[in-house]
């Protein structure tokens, strides 16, 4: 009877375990997320993703691919949850009355870099020791991809340009191009440089193939950090609707973001998988830049929010009398902890 006793106590401690992990995966909260790029300035979400640190939180994460603008457009249109995206998209899109709030930053200064291939340098007389303004109006008559017209990117290269005393629509050609791409074109010598974020600029520096013209993250273009560059921002609504859903994404993602800056080479370890085809050199060469562009917490300053506003109007991305006046009412720090 003792045996019959204790294997009937048996059998519903596991059915209360059943019905236990049943209600915690009913409870998950299904949230659609929209990414503009598979770069490494993604680092903090895909780390959040791997190490199951939404899971942990109760989301259930599903993220989609969607190139440049396209990710806030599919969140304006109610198809995605989030969005993570240029500051500069979000102020465009709510100058052009669409509502928008952004949760947190992610990465704080704009981390794109500008290379050019080591012949073409050396024929114009760049070098990385000259002035920003001096190796900027040496590239003129040269073609550069990029990734997504009138993306964060396409604004980098743009203001890269500018620094140049150079006329940003018709002295230097631009070829719109997926990053994984960039590398073989140049080298193919049907661009003579790209611009786009880590590790994609990162392989030819390290292999000797290009020099950087530029390097934001690296400090060039001071003048627009600290920076909104990249933004998670939802309609106003999700978070009125569903509060539990803007807790979860923006708390695990802090929480990455914090993973990042105080344990860096596990971060590094649980990151590294996604990238596997890239050579450890390039890797390894890459990380400590990008671990410096994303802040320790993801809370936002109306300062960094009107830097990018700033860096698309000084793009002419945006009219400047299309700007947002009043920044305070697009962020809120109040999911962050």
């Amino acid at each position: 009877m003792f045996k019959s006793f204790c294997a009937a106590g048996a059998l519903l401690a596991l059915f209360q375990i059943v019905n236990l992990t049943a209600s915690v995966a009913q409870a998950a909260e299904k949230v659609v997320l929209t990414i503009p790029t598979t770069t490494l300035s993604l680092s903090s979400f895909f780390i959040a993703k791997d190490s199951g640190l939404f899971a942990k939180e109760g989301i259930e994460m599903e993220d989609r691919l969607i190139v440049g603008v396209g990710a806030v457009n599919a969140v304006l249109a109610g198809s995605a949850d989030f969005a993570i995206s240029a500051g500069p998209s979000m102020t465009r899109a709510v100058a052009q009355g669409q509502k928008l709030i952004a949760l947190g930053v992610l990465v704080d200064k704009p981390m794109v870099e500008l290379v050019i291939r080591k012949d073409v340098a050396e024929a114009a007389g760049i070098t990385r020791e000259m002035p920003l303004a001096e190796r900027a109006k040496r590239i003129k008559g040269k073609t550069i991809a990029i990734q997504g017209v009138g993306s964060a990117v396409h604004a980098s290269q743009r203001l890269i340009v500018a620094q140049g005393g150079l006329d940003v629509e018709n002295d230097v050609r631009i070829t719109p191009m997926d990053p994984p791409a960039m590398v073989p074109a140049m080298i193919a010598k049907q661009v003579d440089g790209f611009a786009t974020s880590l590790p994609f600029t990162t392989q030819p520096l390290v292999d000797g193939t290009a020099i950087a013209l530029a390097s934001l993250p690296m400090g060039d273009l001071p003048q627009y950090n600290p920076m909104a560059y990249l933004i998670l921002m939802t309609r106003p609504e999700v978070c009125q609707q569903n509060r539990a859903k803007c807790v979860g994404v923006v708390k695990a993602l802090n929480a990455a973001n914090k993973f990042m800056k105080e344990k860096t080479d596990e971060a590094k370890a649980i990151l590294r998988p996604r990238y596997k085809n890239l050579d450890q050199k390039v890797f390894d060469a890459a990380w400590p830049v990008v671990v410096a562009a994303h802040p320790a917490t993801m809370a936002l300053t109306e300062q960094a929010l009107a830097n990018a506003q700033k860096f698309g109007v000084d793009a002419k991305l945006e009219d400047p009398k299309d700007s947002v006046k009043d920044l305070k009412g697009l962020f809120t720090n109040e999911f962050i902890n």
